[in-house]
């Protein structure tokens, strides 16, 4: 018989294997907190701050950008972005064709637009249900996708609705 390899040959030989190590502490999902999300800002070298509201917050590729706890016990993480610019009344009916592509063809971020003074703001949000709380790696990887996912989101509007304003730097 020939050795297995892959996903199967992995569980096979797990299988046969003595009693599981107990987890490295930082393997343990542990409750999430505004000081973790900022701890992991903090060790990937990004500059943000804490609004009025406790709220986590900074600018990313000139979006800003908020990391939220929400929920009645605060255990789920939204990380929310802001498209930098504001979209007048003549352009609405555009960004909100291109926002039902990106929700139709896209897991995240969700988009949705906002009426603001002004115009229309554009919204990304990423929100996970972390309830039993996360490892470190697993809290890195929902702050990088927020991230990530809605820097990418705002590029390909900016493509598509070159030359608008963008709003002042706070």
């Amino acid at each position: 018989m020939r050795p297995q390899t892959g996903w199967l040959g992995r569980l096979l030989r797990n299988a046969t294997k003595g009693p599981a190590e107990a987890p490295h502490e930082s393997d343990v999902p542990t409750p999430v907190t505004t000081e973790r999300i900022a701890a992991f800002l903090t060790r990937r070298g990004y500059r943000f701050r804490i609004d009025d509201d406790g709220d986590i917050t900074g600018t990313w590729e000139g979006h800003r950008f908020w990391f939220l706890l929400l929920g009645p016990h605060g255990t789920l993480l939204q990380v929310r972005g802001r498209w930098a610019r504001t979209v007048g009344g003549d352009e609405r009916l555009g960004v909100l064709q291109a926002a039902n592509d990106w929700n139709r063809d896209r897991i995240w971020p969700k988009v949705y637009l906002r009426e603001e003074d002004g115009g229309l703001g554009v919204y990304g949000e990423v929100s996970v249900d972390l309830e039993h709380g996360a490892t470190d790696d697993q809290l890195g990887q929902v702050v990088s996708c927020g991230l990530g996912t809605g820097v990418q989101l705002f590029s390909a509007l900016s493509a598509l609705l070159p030359g608008q304003e963008d709003l002042p730097e706070e």
